[in-house]
């Protein structure tokens, strides 16, 4: 994990696998390439969305979760804001919805993006195979299009904070060696840029 805070986290979920269930995954690679030259983008693909994934998200300024979606039509392509919902069901596994991981990212860090959304991609098929269904294959450059307007409008947004932080809500234990209390505290929050 990165030290350093995040303009804008991609959190790309899919299984390669599973035919569609792979469009979260090529679409991460796709953000990867187009903004390698960018360090206020950062791209995490994995098959699902893990509680790990929360210490990211408490120093992402925003954060668009990439996945498909059985619930859509295929090809559907979808982009709707989440908000943080401890729905107690996902926080006993190893899977987490997006709305969990920013909760699970305010409760154990004191801090979440200030803005997320999720881009979902209508799936025809997640049985086993390698290859995308023709309706998904087909809406890739309208996928990635919007993708990149999305990253984009959020890298441009001059009142989107770099990184929300509200006071944790317990303390961490203190560290061998050292007294409570003489910790030394970071900002993390950065004023707009003042300049014309």
């Amino acid at each position: 994990m990165t030290q350093e805070p995040i303009h804008c986290l991609v959190l790309a979920c899919g299984n390669t696998l599973r035919g569609d269930d792979g469009v979260g995954i090529w679409l991460g690679t796709w953000a990867e390439v187009r903004f390698r030259k960018d360090p206020s983008v950062r791209v995490i693909k994995g098959q699902q969305w893990t509680p790990e994934l929360a210490e990211d998200l408490a120093r992402a300024g925003s954060a668009l979760f990439i996945d498909c979606s059985a619930a859509s039509a295929p090809g559907a392509l979808n982009l709707i804001p989440v908000e943080p919902s401890p729905d107690s069901q996902g926080f006993a596994t190893h899977h987490f919805a997006a709305a969990q991981l920013l909760a699970l990212s305010d409760e154990l860090y004191g801090s979440r993006p200030a803005s997320a959304q999720l881009f979902t991609i209508g799936a025809k098929s997640v049985e086993l195979e390698e290859s995308l269904s023709d309706e998904v294959q087909a809406v890739l450059p309208d996928a990635c299009a919007l993708l990149e307007e999305t990253v984009l409008a959020i890298l441009n947004d001059p009142k989107l904070p770099v990184i929300t932080r509200k006071p944790a809500k317990t303390k961490p234990p203190a560290k061998a060696g050292k007294q409570p209390g003489r910790a030394s505290k970071r900002k993390r929050d950065r004023a707009p840029d003042a300049s014309p």
